[in-house]
């Protein structure tokens, strides 16, 4: 028996995956290593849709998608996915306002702003294909151990 939940490793295992692939995605793009992206919010795919997914898919395949506990993952990665696409994408479009002000007015002393916040649609749909998918192959591949 694992000390933690099947479910609990395969979601970090993607979120692990999906900072990673960003390190080597903005790398090669600016041709520059960027180990920045491992720990940056924003990007390609969407680590935070990729997670909840992931954790999501994976409580419903091992507890059953009529289960209580699965609609209490879905639910929650609905709300997290639904914020990292509105809420910080509106975060994301005020700091890009905020940038373009401050540098009208450098007298301004705003420090460094993160206009890298939000996801877009394309970047949540790899998320979630991104954690769907690797969430269903560690479902199967464990099944038949």
């Amino acid at each position: 028996m694992l000390p933690l939940s099947i479910s609990l490793l395969s979601a970090l295992a993607v979120q692990i995956a999906c900072q990673l692939f960003k390190v080597v995605f903005y790398s090669i793009r600016e041709r520059r290593l960027a180990l920045f992206y491992f720990m940056a919010a924003g990007g390609m795919p969407s680590a935070h849709s990729a997670f909840v997914t992931a954790l999501s898919v994976s409580v419903g395949l091992w507890s059953g998608f009529r289960s209580d506990v699965f609609a209490v993952a879905a639910v929650f990665s609905i709300i997290i996915i639904y914020d990292s696409w509105r809420l910080r994408g509106a975060v994301a479009h005020q700091a890009r306002v905020l940038t373009k002000l401050v540098e009208r007015h450098p007298e301004v002393d705003a420090g460094e702003i993160n206009t890298r916040l939000g996801h877009s649609l394309p970047e949540i749909a790899a998320g979630i294909a991104a954690g769907g998918g690797i969430s269903a192959l560690v479902h199967v591949l464990l099944r038949q151990l």
